[in-house]
């Protein structure tokens, strides 16, 4: 079986049942269940949610995407082995952890396979929950540019690049284009203050603003559980992104939830520790993936600048990028994973045969 073949690079195309369109994003696809095989699985595997509650199967892929383009490698290699699992694994552990220390439960329900999540259906707060420990990235780039002030928090001068911070900063942004918030563009991904949430609490999907300080809460807690976590194995937990969102369970009680993914490659970035005390930044995370592709193109202006999506789609369509790339990837998000689980990473060498066998015989999802 060759390389390409354990890579699973499209995943909408599965014969799980749903009656509505599958949901594909850059990463994950989503098919959402008829309301009879909702009901039924809540009841056959006991979930705590209300009877009915919409459930999914979300499917993860190894493709992997960077500056809003999905790339590709030689050979047919349309994704990064391994990078599907090690991504659900991260998120599975860190979910985990979360619920031991009594933090809040997440949208998944069931793993019946290393790619495969059973998710309820939430209600989604419109904000992507940016924690910064270090500066560096975007906001190093807008420091330099002489910006101090970043969703209404303040910055001292004279900070250095890739300096921690004098205190885990915030920094929320819009998920979605959110029309008529006076005061917010209607754009994606706008950085806004916590008196914008505020005021407009509700337009952000909060039900009440008291929802704001346990988001709060739960945004600070989960990033120092997974950046303690880290720390004992000498990796530096530098910045994440935590979504949220509201579920009812089987007693009728709404809460809030984490949900999509949680302290993985992809949404932190995640530094090597011992490096960073010698002055180097060794990434553990997609950043490396990031600067690789910074690095390889004459103009990396094409990568940062949203005005040349044009170019830049091309550029990721027409550019196969070399095998070694490619494992390079791979290796980083395994070794990540099993550093952080403490296991050996499963593996598939037909993932989309296996997953339909084991939708099909222990969940009746098929056909």
């Amino acid at each position: 079986m060759s390389l390409a073949d354990q890579v699973l690079a499209v995943n909408d195309n599965l014969p799980i049942r749903t009656d509505r369109p599958v949901h594909s994003g850059k990463v994950r696809s989503v098919y959402w269940l008829t309301t009879e095989d909702s009901r039924r699985l809540i009841q056959e595997q006991n979930y705590n949610v209300a009877e009915d509650t919409p459930l999914a199967i979300m499917v993860i892929s190894d493709r992997i995407s960077a500056f809003d383009c999905i790339w590709h490698g030689e050979g047919g290699l349309n994704g990064v082995p391994g990078k599907g699992a090690a991504l659900n694994t991260i998120s599975s552990h860190w979910f985990r952890l979360f619920q031991e220390q009594g933090l809040a439960d997440s949208h998944i329900l069931d793993i019946p396979h290393p790619l495969v999540w059973i998710v309820q259906k939430a209600r989604p707060v419109k904000i992507e929950a940016i924690c910064r420990q270090y500066i560096t990235g975007s906001m190093w780039r807008s420091y330099t540019q002489g910006e101090r002030t970043f969703c209404g928090i303040a910055l001292p001068e004279r900070l250095e690049k890739d300096q921690k911070l004098p205190e885990l900063l915030m920094t929320p942004s819009t998920k979605g284009i959110l029309e008529g918030i006076p005061g917010v563009p209607a754009q994606d991904d706008v950085n806004v203050s916590r008196q914008d949430i505020e005021r407009h609490f509700a337009a952000f999907g909060f039900r009440e603003p008291a929802d704001i300080d346990v988001y709060e809460k739960l945004l600070k807690e989960g990033f120092g559980v997974i950046s303690t976590a880290l720390a004992e194995l000498d990796q530096i937990f530098v910045d994440t992104k935590f979504e949220f969102g509201y579920v009812t369970d089987a007693e009728g009680r709404e809460k809030l939830i984490y949900m999509d993914e949680v302290g993985t490659p992809d949404s932190s970035r995640i530094w090597d520790g011992a490096q960073w005390r010698q002055g180097n930044i060794v990434e553990n995370s997609k950043e490396g993936f990031r600067q690789l592709l910074l690095n390889s193109f004459p103009d990396p202006d094409i990568l940062l600048n949203k005005d040349r999506m044009e170019e830049r789609t091309a550029l990721a369509r027409d550019n196969a990028l070399p095998e070694k790339v490619i494992m390079a990837v791979s290796k980083t998000y395994v070794d990540i994973a099993e550093k952080i689980t403490g296991k050996k990473l499963q593996l598939s060498n037909n993932p989309a045969a296996e997953i339909i066998t084991i939708l099909r015989d222990q969940y009746g999802l098929i056909g």
